[in-house]
């Protein structure tokens, strides 16, 4: 995490949402990772999950579960923080639905 981001997180007191995305060329790397994501928010595209309830510390755990899957010569996977203040400024075109922001569960 930069150093500025958790200066803005202290500061504010405020819960982060996280956006996971992936490009990965092997299929079950992608179906590990995928699966790894699935316990952890929504999928909302293909390569993509919205993770809504993660603690700092289960998103430090996921990231390092999901480094360890893939080929860093080849994959790559992108974490995007997002304030919940930020959350009604979210925008997409096709069908979809907000960002959701309930408590995650898995049965």
């Amino acid at each position: 995490m930069r150093p500025e981001a958790a200066l803005t997180r202290k500061r504010c007191k405020i819960e982060v949402f996280y956006i996971i995305c992936f490009d990965i060329t092997d299929d079950k790397v992608r179906s590990r990772v995928s699966k790894a994501l699935k316990g952890a928010g929504y999928r909302v595209q293909k390569s993509v999950f919205e993770c809504p309830d993660l603690t700092e510390k289960q998103f430090l755990k996921l990231k390092d579960r999901l480094e360890a899957l893939i080929d860093h010569g080849e994959d790559s996977i992108r974490c995007y923080q997002l304030c919940r203040a930020c959350l009604k400024e979210v925008e997409w075109s096709g069908p979809g639905e907000p960002p959701q922001t309930e408590k995650f569960v898995v049965l």
